[in-house]
């Protein structure tokens, strides 16, 4: 971890561990896909031994109730955002479907300096990588909750939401 100066703002430039980052999902029971890219670094996630989906749900579904009162982690669905983390999750598709039992994080390496998690907790790589352990056992066995009803698509409970990708893309070009 360093501090860099961007014009007048001061960011801290996280530099996360390929090897670590891939021992922390493996002991999270996945296999990972792992990308480092300008900003960021990706992980494809996908469970070491398929059971079903992976436990992203529609919080706003009243069938769910049970879930999201045991939630540690909340999504935004518009932008993929887990709230109060650097952390931003997206669907992966295998054809025109959403694939249930894959997904694909990305971790920001430069965030602002006065970034704090929830309970005011400063960042650093140790935090980031307790924060994905979290996040990938959460998915596995606790559930994730996705808030709102646009964009990422839920990968267990209510079906209602979930239509293929195609679908999706055809809406979109028409408005």
């Amino acid at each position: 971890m360093r501090y860099v100066q961007a014009g007048e703002q001061q960011l801290v430039v996280l530099e996360p561990e390929h090897d670590t980052l891939r021992q922390l999902v493996q002991q999270a029971g996945f296999t990972a896909n792992i990308t480092k890219e300008a900003r960021r670094v990706t992980i494809e996630v996908s469970a070491l031994e398929p059971s079903g989906p992976l436990l992203l749900f529609d919080a706003g579904d009243p069938a769910n109730l049970g879930w999201f009162s045991r939630c540690q982690f909340y999504v935004d669905s518009l932008s993929g955002v887990v709230l109060q983390t650097p952390l931003v999750i997206s669907n992966c598709h295998s054809g025109n479907e959403v694939d249930r039992e894959r997904l694909r994080i990305s971790m920001a390496t430069e965030v602002p300096a006065g970034f704090r998690l929830a309970g005011k907790k400063s960042l650093s790589e140790q935090v980031v990588y307790a924060l994905l352990f979290n996040l990938l056992t959460a998915l596995r066995d606790t559930g994730v909750a996705l808030c709102g009803n646009a964009g990422l698509q839920p990968l267990a409970g209510a079906a209602r939401r979930a239509r293929p990708a195609k679908d999706r893309a055809t809406r979109a070009t028409k408005r």
